[in-house]
């Protein structure tokens, strides 16, 4: 800020002010508060990353697979992609479990580490949080004659 002075002589001569302009609020705008992330909200993306991965069949154990399937069949219901996360979520981190069900004939362990990788990825990426780990239980697998098992049978609702 510069502003004009008139010396003892008479000469108006600019001087260079110390005076600092008031800056309110204190500091960027984008630091200033806190931002929470809910359990749910980590559960959610990483059940949609997670099936997302080739050789997933579904997510959840047979009783909640079943519950499920109860649920999205109902008028209103809507399908659950949170079924078989289960989330910890900190101020920085979080940790995330997993139950998986795999098709028959896929390396469980390559299904494991894609959808751990594509988990991390996806959370990291959309919170911001630590992903300090994703521990994945694989509770079954799919096996081909069950599909067509299922298929033939008419849905007991209507």
């Amino acid at each position: 800020m510069t502003e004009m002075t008139t010396t003892p002589d008479g000469d108006n001569e600019p001087q260079v002010s110390t005076r600092t302009p008031t800056r309110r609020g204190g500091g960027d705008p984008a630091t200033r508060g806190r931002t929470t992330i809910a359990d749910g909200v980590v559960e959610k993306i990483a059940g949609l990353a997670a099936r997302d991965v080739i050789g997933v069949h579904a997510m959840g154990s047979g009783l909640s697979r079943t519950l499920g399937a109860v649920r999205d069949r109902v008028p209103g219901g809507s399908k659950s992609v949170t079924r078989g996360v289960k989330a910890e979520v900190g101020e920085v981190q979080t940790a995330l479990d997993l139950e998986i069900v795999v098709d028959y004939g896929v390396s469980i362990g390559d299904v494991a580490r894609a959808v751990r990788e594509n988990v991390v990825a996806a959370v990291e990426r959309m919170t911001g949080l630590e992903v300090v780990e994703v521990n994945i239980a694989v509770s079954d697998v799919k096996l081909p004659e069950e599909e067509e098992e299922e298929e033939l049978q008419p849905p007991r609702i209507q």
